[in-house]
């Protein structure tokens, strides 16, 4: 019998106490751990932030997809054939919503029919920030008119008026949809890619939830961990290249001066460009933030013949590898970004 055993087989079955497993029950426990791994539900995620929730809460159970992969923003994203074939096969799909991955909305109808679709600007308990206008903030263009000359100072102010959970309203055109940005949200929306994931995959639920509660924990450390790293910075304006920073400012203090460009799918003319220059100055911003994706080199026109210096922001982790640990490396990437040019301002 031991010689129909593979020599690996046979040196782990001699090790073992000759009541605990016979050696024929061997090869019968190595075959389910493969196919526990293949019955894992294929999960497909949208941006790099939601993946890594997903991923912390599915270890040891499966890994999502990712569609927006590598340095490609949701903002510009063209859909390609195998992200079309991972929604088709999809049991579960996530994604932040139409007011930020608008590329999927269409997809997700015609492709996404059999799958359970999470859209997390939905979950629970989220705080929800209005979109800013007027001042050194452009008007946003959701089909209204807007007159920018005539927004309140609420909407000026980074500490505007939050909406949350089920009385938040749904209009996707109304509030800012860089969600993931306060570490409260994404607590939230763990909870919601959890309940749905133990409802697509009962047979999984207590390791999904262990890993929930797992994740919550780190959250509020980092939570913690990012109020220390920018309090001695708090009162330092600066500009950034598109409006995705409100929620971490409002959870944090930060102050904002003013964008660039609130849709970073819309390059600024040289009238803006020339308005946020005045707005360096005159406000007495210390540091003006570009992103990986979008034109640098507006920054440096922004900054000429000022003293602000200028720095990077990743709100999408365009420059991270996906993964679990990716949504704490951003996090982190933006805090200390923030301490480390506005300190040396």
């Amino acid at each position: 019998m031991k010689r129909a055993l593979g020599p690996a087989l046979r040196i782990l079955a001699l090790r073992m106490p000759a009541l605990a497993i016979p050696a024929l029950a061997i090869p019968a426990l190595l075959f389910a751990g493969i196919m526990r791994a293949a019955d894992a539900p294929v999960v497909v995620t949208s941006i790099k932030p939601i993946h890594s929730l997903v991923s912390a809460i599915m270890q040891g159970v499966g890994e999502p997809e990712l569609i927006v992969d590598g340095a490609a923003s949701p903002h510009t994203y063209n859909l390609k054939p195998s992200n079309a074939r991972a929604l088709q096969e999809a049991k579960v799909i996530f994604w932040v919503g139409p007011g930020l991955e608008a590329f999927l909305e269409k997809p997700l109808q015609a492709l996404g029919r059999d799958a359970s679709i999470a859209e997390l600007d939905n979950a629970p308990g989220l705080v929800k920030l209005p979109f800013r206008e007027g001042g050194a903030f452009e008007p946003h263009d959701d089909g209204d008119e807007h007159d920018s000359a005539s927004a309140t100072p609420e909407h000026e102010h980074d500490h505007a008026e939050a909406t949350h959970g089920a009385e938040a309203d749904h209009d996707h055109g109304t509030f800012d949809t860089h969600l993931w940005l306060d570490p409260m949200n994404a607590k939230a929306m763990a909870a919601m890619i959890t309940t749905t994931l133990v409802a697509a995959d009962p047979a999984n639920a207590l390791t999904y939830q262990g890993n929930a509660k797992a994740l919550d924990d780190r959250l509020d450390a980092l939570d913690t961990e990012i109020k220390g790293v920018v309090a001695p910075v708090k009162g330092k304006p600066f500009i950034v290249f598109h409006d995705a920073y409100q929620y971490f400012e409002h959870r944090y203090g930060i102050r904002v001066a003013g964008s660039i460009t609130v849709s970073p799918e819309t390059i600024p003319g040289a009238e803006r460009v020339s308005e946020i220059h005045r707005k360096v100055g005159e406000l007495g911003a210390t540091c003006v933030f570009a992103e990986p994706q979008f034109e640098p080199r507006l920054v440096n026109v922004v900054i000429e013949g000022t003293r602000a210096k200028s720095g990077v922001l990743d709100p999408e982790a365009a420059t991270l590898k996906a993964g679990p640990d990716l949504y704490f490396t951003l996090m982190r990437g933006i805090a200390n970004s923030m301490k480390d040019c506005l300190s040396s301002a």
